[in-house]
């Protein structure tokens, strides 16, 4: 995977909010075919290191997206190539969830002109995808806390964008869906997207991953595989917690003991 030219590149960012840095001197490479899973404590960087990558906040050092500095795509093109799954997405208007899901299409063309064959398969694929296909013509503001997060992904998938960020994208889902949500993202990387997820379960990273980020204090503390990266002495000092490792098959999974 190192020998394939990263989509997203990013080179000593720093971003700093209220006068305090925030995230400092981060490096890190998103490519083609790859799930990379980014963890960390909370207070870490996290959302805000994703939300620089996608270009919503100002940062220092260097952010490329396929060799091209970031800010000099325009929003447009950035909106088609760079999918973007925000903390915790909420909905404000009483749209139906397929009308939802199609505003993903609004970067690939004129928002006057009825949807092309493009945008209608689009929408189609999103939503069968996310399992959101059966509430299509329901209201999005009736629906779960999980339903709407299941909504809120099949939006970004709508956009058939080839770099997804998502960040924490299981957040109100119960189990089976967290699993669906977090093979439909390694799925989608496996056929040919480059894919960041912030994710707060570890198990998951394990499982999932192809790639492990980990980030602490604003900064990158360690990235690799996750056999290379959840290693428990180190994933402990980072999070505050004694861990234990164990094996199920060829995975080696951390379960937490106590606090340290």
């Amino acid at each position: 995977m190192s020998d394939v030219a990263p989509l997203l590149r990013a080179e000593d960012v720093t971003v700093t909010l209220g006068g305090h840095a925030i995230v400092t001197a981060a490096s890190l490479s998103l490519r083609a075919g790859e799930l990379a899973v980014l963890i960390g404590p909370n207070g870490a960087g996290k959302t805000t290191l994703v939300r620089a990558l996608a270009g919503l906040l100002p940062s220092e050092g260097r952010i490329e997206l396929a060799g091209r500095p970031l800010d000099a795509w325009s929003i447009r093109e950035r909106a088609r190539r760079i999918g973007y799954l925000p903390q915790g997405a909420t909905f404000h208007w009483p749209m139906t969830v397929e009308s939802v899901v199609a505003l993903g299409r609004y970067p690939h063309g004129d928002p006057f002109s009825p949807p092309t064959r493009d945008d209608v398969a689009a929408v189609r694929d999103a939503l069968a995808a996310t399992s959101t296909d059966s509430l299509a013509h329901r209201p999005v503001l009736s629906l779960s806390g999980g339903e709407r997060a299941r909504v809120a992904l099949a939006r970004v998938l709508a956009t058939q964008a080839e770099i997804l960020l998502a960040d924490e994208p299981m957040t109100s889902l119960d189990a089976r869906h967290q699993l669906v949500v977090m093979q439909l993202l390694r799925d989608a990387a496996h056929a040919g997207r480059a894919v960041l997820a912030v994710v707060h379960d570890l198990t998951f990273a394990a499982r999932f991953a192809d790639r492990v980020i980990v980030i602490a204090g604003g900064c990158i503390a360690a990235q690799g595989t996750p056999e290379e990266t959840l290693d428990p002495a180190r994933i402990g000092e980072v999070f505050g917690v004694e861990f234990e490792a164990v094996r199920f098959g060829d995975q080696r999974v951390l379960f937490a003991r106590r606090p340290i």
